[in-house]
Formats: structure tokens, sequence, C-alpha cells
């Protein structure tokens, strides 16, 4: 099966993603915080484990360590750039309260850009290989899911309706076509792009886990609280460590069909 038919195909999983912020805001606000949590706490390990699981031990396979890791460190620093530059605000809880309509379309316009990214990161996994870029997708719409649901939360704080804040926030997600489809067109022309990729991307879920979603969790202190984090965390990473052992039997270099 094509490669590509995998891009693609886990893209639009990602972008549906979107759409799950309608139906989890009809729960109680309680109830809401704590998934929201929970899923942060598990995001965070799953991007992690992926990112030290799979990603860096690629890179060093791929590339030259000490080119790899600088290339590692341009992620995070390209992500830093990119969250001032554009204000590019994650969300993962429903308090994100803003009743200024130019917060949600700022909102809308980070979102964006962040989904255009993750077209690309995920289309340079798939490049590698077909379990490289699975493991990334599932780390992807693990952190995805809160981070919609926060973002649904501040356009409906900002004035927008369900229905229009919905279809903006599914419109936004589907640009994520638009970085898949740039690094296929890429990937004919330029050698060796995912081994420039990879290391950018494990830079990038870095930067995530440690800037937007460790942060969120220090935010409780309560020791039951606290463990419940740590086993999730754990959890997210054991899940990422599952998907290396299923798929290292299985693993081969993916071809690019044009």
């Amino acid at each position: 099966m094509p490669v590509t038919f995998f891009i693609f195909g886990s893209v639009l999983l990602v972008s549906a993603v979107s759409l799950t912020g309608v139906f989890l805001l009809s729960l109680r606000h309680e109830m809401l915080q704590r998934i929201l949590l929970n899923l942060v706490s598990f995001s965070t390990g799953a991007l992690l484990g992926n990112t030290f699981i799979h990603l860096l031990p690629e890179v060093i396979e791929h590339s030259d360590p000490s080119q790899g890791m600088l290339l590692v460190l341009a992620g995070i620093v390209v992500s830093f750039v990119i969250e001032k530059v554009i204000h590019w605000r994650h969300c993962h809880t429903t308090d994100c309260h803003d009743h200024t309509r130019p917060v949600g379309t700022l909102v809308l316009v980070g979102d964006a850009a962040h989904n255009i990214l993750d077209g690309i990161l995920i289309a340079a996994t798939y490049l590698v290989s077909i379990p490289l870029g699975i493991a990334a997708t599932i780390a992807v719409i693990l952190h995805e899911v809160p981070q919609e649901i926060g973002d649904f939360a501040i356009m409906l704080h900002s004035g927008f309706s369900r229905a229009r804040a919905l279809l903006m926030n599914f419109l936004t997600a589907l640009t994520a076509l638009i970085g898949a489809g740039l690094v296929l067109l890429l990937a004919g022309k330029v050698e060796g792009l995912e081994s420039i990729l990879l290391p950018i991307t494990a830079g990038n879920f870095l930067y995530i886990a440690g800037a937007d979603l460790l942060p969120e969790l220090h935010r409780e202190t309560r020791i039951a609280k606290t463990i419940q984090q740590l086993v999730l965390l754990l959890a997210g990473i054991a899940l990422m460590y599952a998907l290396s052992v299923v798929a290292e039997p299985h693993t081969a270099e993916a071809t690019l069909v044009p």
C-alpha cells in the first residue's frame, strides 16, 4: 500500500479530532476538567515516549549524531519562535476564558500554523517507516484532543456560536493537509529530506511536552492527583514502548510513491 495513503489517512484522522470539542463540552465542567487533565498526562507520556523510544534512535541511526542533535535543538528553537511570532496558544483546559473576539480569531490563526506543522511532522515520520509514522500519529492525536477542546472553549467564550466554532476549528484542522502535501512535493526533490525533518519533529515534540503540557500538570499539587498524573504519564510511555516492540519485526523502510 503506498505510503501516501497512510500519510493522508493519518492527517485526516488527526483533523477529525477537532470535532471532539462539541461532544465533550456537553459534560459537566468538573468531569470535563478531570478528563482533560488525565488526557494531558497521558499525552505527555506519549510524546516523550515517542521522542525517546522512536524518533531519537532513528535520528542517531540515519544521520550524524552531532548534526542530528543540533537539528533537534533547532526544532525546539523553531517551535519557540513560532509560538512567539504568531502567539500560538495551546490551551488544555476549559478555563482559558477571554471574551474578546480577536483572541478567538488568533487561536484559529495559531491552530492553522500548528496543524500545518503537524502535517509536516506526520509525513516526515512516514517517509522513514510506516510504524514510525503510526506511532507519531497516535502521539499527535493524544495531544490534539485536549488542545482542540480547550481551543473550542476559547472560541465559545470569544463570541463564536457552537456551529461556527466547530466549522472553523475543522477547517483549520484540514490545513494539516498542506503540510503533508508540502513534504511529499519536496521529498522527490530534496535528497535526505526525512533526515532533516525527523530531528526537527523530535525537537517539536519535546517542546510541546516540556513547554505546554508539563506546566499544565504542575498546576495540580494534591498528592493523590499527582500520583495519578504520574501513572498516566508512564502509561503513555508504555504505549509507545509497546508499539516499538510490536513494530520492530515488521519495520521496513518506506518507499515514497509519487
